[in-house]
């Protein structure tokens, strides 16, 4: 259901509940320079309003440290 940048970017702020996280990437959305970022973002954002809470708590929020994809651009 998300993409690995979506989840990446997740992480790194308050996943304790599906609100909490939605606050902090609205509150984030205004420092995003990057235009990608802001998308990454947006869209997170309607991914995580069109669940519920239940099925928020049911997904697995890691962040993935494939560093040979970085280094090799795929």
């Amino acid at each position: 259901m998300f993409t690995v940048e979506e989840i990446n970017l997740m992480c790194v702020y308050n996943i304790s509940s599906r609100t909490a996280l939605m606050n902090a990437l609205c509150d984030a959305m205004p420092d995003f320079d990057e235009e990608g970022m802001r998308e990454i973002a947006e869209t997170a954002l309607v991914k995580l309003e069109g669940m519920s809470d239940k099925a928020f708590t049911a997904i697995t929020l890691t962040p993935s440290y494939d560093f040979e994809d970085a280094e090799t651009g795929s």
